[in-house]
């Protein structure tokens, strides 16, 4: 009986360091969902923009790249911290 009891114990102690394991891999999970959000939220409303005013579509097309980097950070900061 006493043997039992010390399999359940380490098998709690097991599923526990486990549980820390994937509550980190939903932090990262859900930073990269937010980034891949908001970096399709940057290129629709660049097409938008670039619809709206063709000849401007250099600038637009810098400031899409600079904001789907920024979004992109967000990703790198949820898998890395």
């Amino acid at each position: 009986m006493i043997e039992v009891l010390a399999q359940a114990t380490e098998q709690a102690t097991d599923l526990s360091q486990q549980a820390s394991g994937i509550s980190g891999s939903i932090q990262g999970g859900l930073g990269c969902l937010g980034a891949a959000i908001g970096v399709g939220i940057v290129g629709m409303k660049g097409a938008e923009a670039v619809g709206r005013n063709p000849d401007a579509s250099g600038p637009i097309l810098v400031q899409s790249i600079i904001g789907m980097a920024l979004a992109e950070a967000v990703a790198f900061y949820s898998l890395f911290l």
